[in-house]
């Protein structure tokens, strides 16, 4: 009978001989980590909540250096054990008693049993598909060449360690699998750490690893059926029944699976009913314990089970996300943490053992590293993308563990050489994240996106006029982002010839200008507007998250953030590119920008939409809130502040490393205005400098649009009013940008000199001159866009003030939404706000988080303090 067999019984004799208490508990003196054979149930409470606390606590220190969670869950059970926590008197024979051991056995055999069952949902063979000679090549000698060193490897520590009533085969061939065998699991998750999985050396990788993971668990149910059977003959009759099983469960088994999917409607719709969530528990439960009954271990029937699940539609992700939190949460660390408990790093105690350790570390790595690695550059790739190939195939991982654990119980291996193969496990998977990093850097390293509708964006778009964008990059990272990202790129979309044509027909531009501007139609009737949609879907720990990131292809066509906005742009005859990834959030900035600078966009548009429940209330009866309330006043938002401050790090990590420009649309009712238009009367408070420039001539491209009109105000500052110098200014900036240090920079300029302030001058009053005098170098739709503007020039000793002044006036005036767009200023400002600022927040008894006037600028947080209802486009110019 099979170990699960034999731990499935004896808990259950121990649950049945389960007599009453006699006595009432704690209140009678009864000491709860006291081991109670009649009521286990106590302990084993306590030994997982130890053991959910050390390992949680070690993947929080372990997750800063990017190391799977696998090796925290190891060490955590290598502290709780005999090398540390069991040198403590008593600790082992309270907390861990062996005679307390088969329960949490047990339940860890059942957690390793779900969790080989999601590895196999896991495996997608057409992976393999993809560079199938090169992944072939890769996988076969990154196999073939590492058993033969394995049992060459175990024969010296087969003489020095092992008792000679080991089978002296056996143990070749168990090292030999040990050696050879490549952890899948771990190594996709590394893969998307180092966001190396859309790339070709993650692909190829992941091709490799596949065909190597399948081998290795068929060499490693051969060896235990070996170790199981008591003749050669019993060992033949177990493999035909595990072969015969394979293919039952493959074909026959899988068909009706699929079809009883299809029946119950869980295929079309990619969510599992109650039934096919009972039926998928029992077929794991029935298949392991199949395996088991025969002599392989039961990991094999999950494992197979896995590989049924079909993964139409989502719905082997579905699956997943059901049942992966209780068992890679509660059940798995117990399994790894028991590996952990039967480490004693003090056997390791003399110089051969240390040798014969450090020694299987390195036939180990390099045993896969080299023939990987030359297999890689044979079929074309370079010296380092074979080199990162030739570590991430050296990585060993939770894997390795279950190959040593079923060694273990087999009584292959004893606890020093347990202790020496768990300690090689843990340093090459250690070491793989930071060789990858060092020898594949993300410089190197060649992605390949999937479009969703094609790649049909032109690598550069020359425009009719320099102040008109066609290209814009649209981020996507949450379906509440949709509203502002819908509307504003509505806003930007051209009209259609016809109605550029009567827009010409009724403007006041002179017929000469008409007349050159028609005898080249292209210039204005040819604008397409281009939009790459962003969508970025957060990497967590959780394996539905890694699911989704190997279903990209897949997945950018289901997402229902993407299948929106797809639609609308279809809707809208828009020329756009869909684009997905499955990163960490910290990396979201940094796709973000190499996404721009690989695909050439113009201007990055990042929609902001957090509007709680009580403020979309509010918006919904007809009254504008301040989404940014709860971080001034609210005690109760501090969750949602919290949010709001994560994205606010997000934005600025943009503003400092984009390649482009960038508007930061700050939906707060526009998008949700119960008026009968969206399109807005813009109001723009002109104070020069780049980003200003920049908000002039988005304006002018929203204007181009004839249902929208605008305010353009050039704002002046009185002298008296003691404005701020220029070198003062730049200290002040300067110092608050050091203070912040390199994670989240301000992004503000440097000192600047009196001639870089100069020729900032002169450039506000070129353009100035230029969109008030409707020059004729601009094209006719540009000039008709500039008649619908209102340009004029404001002085006021209080600049802040009068702008808000004016805003309200501008809202009061107009039957329109209003729409304000600023400058975000926090780099090369012609003048500093801050004093008024400070000003306004104090007469108001307000606070503003340094977070949001870092992110947003001086005159946009004057609006958020001021509490109006208004919906703001920050935008940010690029440096050349």
């Amino acid at each position: 009978m099979g170990q699960f067999s034999r731990e499935i019984l004896d808990t259950s004799n121990a649950l049945f001989r389960r007599a009453a208490p006699q006595q009432a508990g704690i209140f009678a003196g009864l000491n709860p980590s006291s081991y109670n054979v009649n009521d286990p149930f106590v302990l084993w409470v306590i030994q997982s909540i130890l053991i959910l606390g050390v390992t949680q606590i070690l993947s929080l220190l372990f997750g800063r250096i990017r190391q799977p969670r696998v090796i925290a869950e190891v060490i955590g059970g290598v502290i709780l054990g005999p090398t540390v926590m069991g040198r403590i008197p008593n600790f082992t024979n309270r907390i861990f008693p062996a005679n307390s051991l088969h329960l949490l056995s047990l339940t860890s055999t059942l957690g390793i049993v779900f969790f080989l069952f999601i590895v196999g949902i896991e495996v997608d063979i057409s992976l393999a598909k993809r560079n199938a000679k090169a992944s072939a090549a890769i996988s076969i000698s990154g196999l073939v060449i590492p058993l033969g060193l394995g049992a060459a490897l175990a024969v010296p520590i087969y003489h020095n360690f092992v008792d000679s009533n080991v089978s002296y085969g056996y143990f070749l061939l168990f090292v030999a699998v040990a050696v050879g065998i490549t952890a899948f699991p771990v190594l996709c998750r590394i893969l998307i750490e180092c966001r190396l999985l859309d790339t070709t050396v993650g692909i190829l990788t992941l091709s490799a690893g596949i065909g190597n993971d399948v081998t290795g668990w068929i060499l490693l149910a051969l060896t235990v059926a070996l170790v199981n059977a008591s003749s050669g003959l019993t060992a033949l009759y177990v493999l035909l029944t595990g072969i015969g099983y394979t293919v039952f469960l493959l074909f026959p088994v899988k068909w009706a699976f699929r079809w009883l999917a299809q029946k119950t409607g869980s295929l079309k719709t990619g969510e599992p009913t109650a039934f096919m969530m009972t039926a998928t528990l029992i077929l794991v439960l029935v298949s392991s314990f199949f395996t088991d009954i025969i002599g392989i271990h039961p990991i094999f029937g999950g494992f197979l089970t896995g590989l049924i699940i079909p993964k139409d539609n989502g719905f082997a992700i579905s699956v997943v996300e059901k049942s992966e939190d209780f068992i890679c949460l509660l059940l798995l660390p117990q399994y790894f943490t028991l590996s952990g408990l039967r480490t004693n790093l003090g056997l390791l105690n003399n110089g051969i053992t240390w040798g014969y350790t450090i020694l299987i570390c390195v036939v180990a790595f390099f045993a896969k590293f080299i023939p990987c690695s030359i297999a890689a550059r044979v079929f074309g790739f370079s010296y380092r993308e074979s080199g990162a190939v030739g570590v991430l195939m050296a990585c060993k991982g939770l894997v390795e563990l279950i190959v040593l654990n079923v060694g273990y119980q087999a009584k292959i291996l004893d606890q020093r050489v347990f202790s020496m193969f768990v300690l090689h496990a843990l340093v090459l998977t250690f070491i793989t994240t930071p060789l990858t990093e060092l020898i594949y850097p993300p410089r190197h390293r060649v992605h390949g996106h999937v479009p969703l509708e094609g790649d049909n964006t032109p690598g550069s778009t020359a425009t009719a006029d320099e102040i008109i964008r066609s290209k814009f990059a649209v981020v996507l990272d949450g379906i509440d982002q949709l509203p502002p990202a819908m509307t504003v790129t509505q806003l930007l979309k051209p009209l259609s010839t016809s109605a550029r044509l009567s827009m010409v027909e009724r403007s006041s531009i002179d017929k000469h200008s008409q007349s050159e501007k028609s005898a080249n139609p292209c210039s204005h009737n040819g604008r397409t507007v281009f939009v790459d949609a962003i969508r970025l879907v957060e990497l967590t720990e959780r394996t539905s998250a890694v699911l989704k990131s190997q279903a990209v292809d897949t997945l950018i066509r289901n997402d229902p953030v993407l299948s929106v906005f797809r639609t609308f742009g279809r809707l809208n005859h828009l020329s756009m590119s869909a684009y997905l990834s499955v990163i960490s959030h910290d990396s979201f900035s940094t796709y973000v920008t190499d996404h721009v600078r690989e695909r050439g966009s113009q201007m990055v548009v990042i929609p902001w939409s957090q509007v709680s429940h009580e403020a979309a209330e509010t918006s919904y009866a007809g009254q504008a809130q301040n989404p940014f309330d709860i971080l001034f006043s609210k005690p109760t938002g501090k969750d949602e502040a919290a949010c709001l401050l994560v994205r606010s790090q997000f934005v600025r990590r943009v503003f400092a490393s984009s390649p482009s420009d960038v508007a930061l649309v700050i939906d707060r009712g526009l998008s949700t205005d119960s008026g009968f238009t969206i399109y807005p009367h813009i109001f723009l408070p002109f104070f020069g400098g780049p980003d200003d420039r920049l908000a002039l001539s988005f304006v002018i491209q929203l204007c181009m649009h004839e249902a929208i009109s605008a305010t353009v105000v050039w704002m002046h500052q009185q002298e008296s009013d003691g404005r701020d110098s220029l070198a003062s200014v730049g200290d002040k900036l300067v110092s608050s940008s050091t203070s912040e240090g390199p994670v989240f920079p301000n992004t503000v300029y440097s000192q600047q000199g009196t001639q870089v302030r100069i020729q900032s001058d002169t450039a506000d009053n070129v353009l100035w001159d230029r969109v008030t005098s409707l020059n004729p170098s601009f094209s006719a739709e540009v000039q008709v866009a500039m008649t619908r503007i209102s340009f004029r020039r404001e002085t006021a000793a209080r600049p802040l003030h009068r702008v808000l002044e004016l805003a309200g006036r501008e809202a009061s005036q107009t039957s329109k939404p209003l729409l304000v767009v600023v400058g975000r200023s926090r780099r090369m400002a012609v003048e500093s706000h801050k004093r008024e600022l400070h000003r306004i927040i104090s007469d108001r008894n307000a606070s503003l988080p340094s977070e949001i006037s870092m992110t947003f600028g001086d005159v946009a947080s004057a609006f958020f303090v001021a509490g109006s209802g208004v919906s703001l486009i920050v935008t940010q110019a690029t440096l050349l």
